[in-house]
């Protein structure tokens, strides 16, 4: 399906034309689920085959995309833009752990939703894991009769918006919003009945969905409000028909949600102001400069400086005039000032009394597919160029009682290679990733693992006197990387570091294994580690922006 971008045709004269072009490729990379043909591209965007060349190209440039062979894929980085939306309006922010906490006391799945035009768009989910799980994800966008948020927001719409929804109502197009996961609506009329419930919420200070979204998919929703009264966001806790009725879930669950709704509202009121984040704008010009030189036609200085305009908001800038966008970007003026009007243009940000806003479209722009990446998924990429750089195997693994279990991996084309796969599980104890974790953890629980774990020895070489590995596993934690020399297998060398979340704690571990022969314990300090670090280093960037909103997660 192409994405319903406003065409040259219509833009404001000052629109940016390439930055059109290009969120209309982000658009449909993200709406096809994160991953698409480079031909497929040219044919939804009607785009000529060099311009989508060349937007690709930039994009991969920015670290929004990653090209792979004939297909454009998302890359983490590019939720970067959903960050600056959420930051700046502190969403979930000090709402998420209380939302954490509902869904675990009521075992059910939770969100936050806020208002996008006639519709709501989800801002964070805690869902609970069954055979049946909430598929919607953040960024998904839905259409407000549908849900049981959207009579609580249209509680407040004005004259000119429920005008806006009849029309969109009464257009061909009127299910443009729902995502691929979501069914059309069947037998019910959700129109009809809409401005019934929007009343019905208005008085009673909660709303219901029954069914409307999909068969057997039931909500309920209560609003968050600020110290003077205005709607933020709604909080939405998600069942299903098999574990209650519409009526049940209301008489159940509704006084916990009011609750729960009200130490949200505390936590509003007592929340200190937002101090503003760091502008960035020392270094955008040389780097568009450098990237141009580098790349020359292929690169599209308008399209970058523009998606970098969405970057200028956050946490503290919510609402910026135009002279505080070019400063926080290092752009002139007048170069902002066309990026600020093709964005309004295109939905992404709202002016008022010359100042500049985003809007819940921002999340649109990859944040759906991305929300629901893995820590696998964002290594992958890295482990590959790793891999071909050192010429040995490189794999990512995590910690998962006293053992370590591998979670990706990129194998070499040798004849005599290390046979690994996904899922093996090794003694921490006696793996190079295993002791970098294990280097991680307090003292205390370090110890405990190791008293639980039988430290035999598996080849003459490995470490099980506890003495000793206590000693080596500070080494570990003092230099940032483990050498395991044949301890867990006769002829097998490897050397891992750590993978680090936003909080600094050791989530995972990457490594790079070879056979004894190919490379000395030297060689692997001096050629490997470097590499590996780097690796290490990439990972934890994306990790770090995927993860900021968004629990990431790692088996």
């Amino acid at each position: 399906m192409a994405v319903t971008t406003p065409t040259d045709l219509t833009a404001p004269a000052e629109a940016v034309g390439p930055l059109m072009r290009g969120i209309a490729v982000l658009r449909e990379v993200s709406d096809a689920g994160g991953r698409t043909g480079i031909g497929e591209l040219v044919r939804t965007t009607g785009l000529a085959r060099s311009t989508v060349d060349r937007v690709t190209a930039t994009l991969e440039r920015m670290g929004y995309l990653r090209l792979d062979g004939n297909a454009a894929v998302l890359a983490p980085r590019l939720m970067e833009l959903g960050n600056a939306y959420l930051a700046a309006i502190q969403l979930p922010g000090p709402l998420g752990p209380l939302a954490e906490e509902l869904a675990e006391e009521l075992d059910e799945s939770v969100s936050l939703a806020v208002p996008d035009r006639d519709g709501i768009r989800f801002v964070h989910q805690s869902t609970r894991r069954r055979a049946m799980s909430l598929t919607l994800r953040i960024g998904d966008l839905l259409p407000a009769e549908r849900t049981a948020p959207g009579p609580l927001f249209a509680a407040d719409w004005s004259e000119q918006e429920w005008a806006q929804w009849r029309a969109r109502r009464a257009g061909a197009d009127q299910d443009r919003a729902i995502p691929p996961a979501v069914q059309p609506p069947e037998a019910k009329d959700c129109g009809q009945t809409f401005e019934q419930r929007t009343a019905e919420a208005r008085e009673q200070g909660w709303a219901v969905d029954d069914q409307l979204i999909e068969p057997g998919l039931i909500a309920l929703a209560v609003p968050v409000r600020t110290p003077d009264g205005q709607v933020v966001c709604a909080v939405s806790v998600v069942s299903h028909t098999s574990r209650h009725s519409a009526e049940s879930l209301r008489r159940s669950l509704l006084p916990g949600v009011r609750k729960a709704v009200a130490a949200m509202e505390r936590r509003l009121a007592q929340a200190r102001p937002a101090q503003p984040e760091p502008g960035h704008a020392s270094g955008l010009a040389d780097w568009t400069n450098a990237s141009k030189q580098e790349l020359g036609a292929e690169f599209v200085e308008s399209l970058a400086r523009g998606l970098t305009v969405l970057t200028a908001f956050g946490e503290g800038r919510a609402e910026l005039p135009l002279t505080a966008v070019a400063d926080a970007t290092g752009l002139a003026r007048a170069t902002a000032r066309r990026a600020l009007i093709t964005l309004e243009h295109l939905g992404y940000v709202t002016a008022r009394e010359r100042t500049f806003r985003l809007t819940p479209q921002v999340l649109a722009l990859g944040c759906p597919p991305l929300s629901r990446t893995t820590l696998s998924e964002i290594a992958a990429p890295h482990l590959a160029a790793l891999a071909q750089r050192v010429h040995e195997s490189a794999s990512l693994a995590v910690l998962d009682g006293e053992s370590i279990q591998y979670t990706a991996r990129v194998a070499t084309g040798r004849i005599m290679s290390v046979n690994i796969t996904i899922g093996t599980r090794f003694p921490a104890y006696a793996a190079s990733m295993g002791r970098v974790l294990l280097a991680d953890l307090p003292p205390e629980e370090r110890s405990a693992r190791l008293a639980r774990t039988g430290l035999r020895a598996l080849t003459p070489r490995t470490l099980t006197r506890p003495s000793e590995l206590a000693a080596e596993l500070e080494r570990v934690r003092h230099e940032g990387y483990a050498l395991v020399d044949e301890e867990l297998e006769e002829g097998l060398r490897s050397i891992a570091v750590p993978v680090r979340d936003l909080n600094g704690q050791a989530v995972a571990a990457v490594n790079v294994a070879m056979h004894s022969s190919r490379r000395t314990g030297e060689q692997c300090l001096t050629e490997v580690l470097p590499e590996l670090r780097s690796a290490a280093a990439r990972i934890e960037a994306d990790l770090h922006v995927a993860g900021r909103f968004t629990r990431i997660q790692t088996a």
